[in-house]
């Protein structure tokens, strides 16, 4: 656990968050400001700053938050109408947590450019 981490916190329970799944790899609980009617983050345990620190030891974990996030999309009936993914990098990126997550989104029409 990475002290100053925020959702370092949250895996390891000293902050509560509304979970709705987790495993031994990664933790999903509902956003705090949510931008949709489903607004989800997936964290894994495991501290990554951003995406870009990503290392070949960590392609299962990468793949297994994209599995997550499909029976996660599933349970909360987005999958079919369509749902966003997204990892935002670093500042310009919005990033906010240096932890890496993804915003898993739907229950309503996606706009494009996002902003």
């Amino acid at each position: 656990m990475v002290d100053n981490c925020l959702f370092c916190k949250i895996v390891a329970g000293v902050i509560p968050a509304d979970k709705v799944y987790e495993d031994e790899l990664v933790v999903a609980f509902k956003d705090i400001d949510p931008q949709a009617p489903v607004h989800l983050l997936i964290i894994p345990r495991k501290h990554i700053a951003r995406i870009t620190d990503i290392t070949d030891e960590d392609n299962l974990l990468i793949a297994h938050i994209h599995q997550v996030a499909v029976m996660l999309a599933k349970d909360f009936d987005i999958a079919e109408p369509g749902f966003r993914l997204v990892n935002n990098c670093n500042e310009d990126g919005g990033q906010a947590v240096y932890h890496l997550h993804y915003h898993l989104l739907g229950g309503r029409k996606m706009a494009w450019p996002p902003g």
